[in-house]
């Protein structure tokens, strides 16, 4: 059970995340491949969005 919550809860910030990033990153209509930009900032976007994930995640545990 515990298992399967945690699966959703990846897959639902998976989701947020490529949303929230494409959004932002994706300035035109995508062709078959991203441009050097898109793809940098795709990257750069996905790590700050998992990086600010994990601290707020480390940060309800310490206050339990």
């Amino acid at each position: 059970m515990q298992e399967e919550q945690q699966r959703a809860m990846v897959n639902e910030m998976v989701g947020k995340m490529t949303s929230e990033c494409w959004d932002k990153c994706i300035t035109g209509t995508p062709g078959n491949k991203f441009s050097s930009s898109e793809s940098s900032r795709l990257t750069n976007c996905a790590q700050r969005y998992m990086e600010m994930s994990m601290l707020i995640m480390k940060r309800f545990q310490s206050m339990q």
